[in-house]
């Protein structure tokens, strides 16, 4: 019983970590303004680097990373003994992270219509980083790599869990626990859960493109040549 009781309040802890809304304090001290109110609304890197700047996207990822990565060495200081646990630990903190204890949202009426807050991208890259250091290595290099060329945050929001699975994958083939993959597939569906709007707007052609990106780039460029006087 007092196991089951530590093991519920290391989720719980999970996921007020998660909750954290980093992106939101970050632009708040940056600019002044209220980083729900800007694009996406979201509280993750991307948006808070469209509010604030590439700076301030920067340190809020690596905030947002910290949390999921957080998650792991929590579960793993209080029950080191129970992978299971560590596994699902930053899967609590992507939920945080996603719908934020500290971010409820009301309408008109003052009636709660749920928690606000990110997709979950950089804590699921923290979860795995918690769960294997040397993922990271893999992990964030590809991420930067869909980012600074396809130029979609919500494709490389969806590819990281998708690389975090190959590796676990590949992991688990040499005789490391299989409950890893579990851990990339069940933040996989949490990213395309939370980014169901962007997928719709994906597949209309309506997705917004990061500037700094190739991609934004030639786009840019493509609309300079079709509108030259303007």
């Amino acid at each position: 019983m007092n196991q089951t009781l530590v093991t519920i309040g290391v989720l719980f802890l999970s996921y007020v970590l998660g909750s954290v809304p980093f992106g939101l304090l970050i632009v708040k001290l940056r600019t002044g303004q209220d980083i729900r109110n800007i694009a996406s609304g979201r509280t993750g890197g991307t948006n808070a680097m469209r509010a604030a700047g590439l700076w301030a996207g920067i340190l809020t990822a690596i905030f947002d990373i910290l949390k999921g990565a957080g998650a792991v060495w929590l579960a793993r200081a209080i029950i080191p003994d129970q992978h299971w646990v560590h596994v699902f630990a930053p899967i609590f903190a992507i939920l945080g992270h996603n719908y934020s204890l500290f971010l409820p949202e009301f309408d008109e009426n003052r009636r709660f219509k749920g928690l606000r807050g990110g997709a979950g991208g950089a804590p699921a890259v923290g979860g795995a980083f918690g769960l294997w250091p040397l993922s990271l290595a893999i992990i964030l290099p590809m991420g930067v790599i869909v980012f600074f060329t396809l130029g979609y945050a919500s494709v490389t929001t969806m590819s990281v869990a998708l690389v975090a699975i190959v590796v676990f994958a590949v992991r688990a083939i040499n005789g490391f626990p299989w409950t890893d993959i579990l851990y990339g597939v069940i933040a996989e569906f949490l990213l395309i859960w939370a980014l169901r709007p962007n997928i719709k707007n994906l597949l209309t052609g309506n997705e917004r493109v990061v500037n700094i990106s190739l991609h934004g780039w030639l786009k840019t460029r493509r609309e300079a040549q079709k509108n030259p006087g303007r």
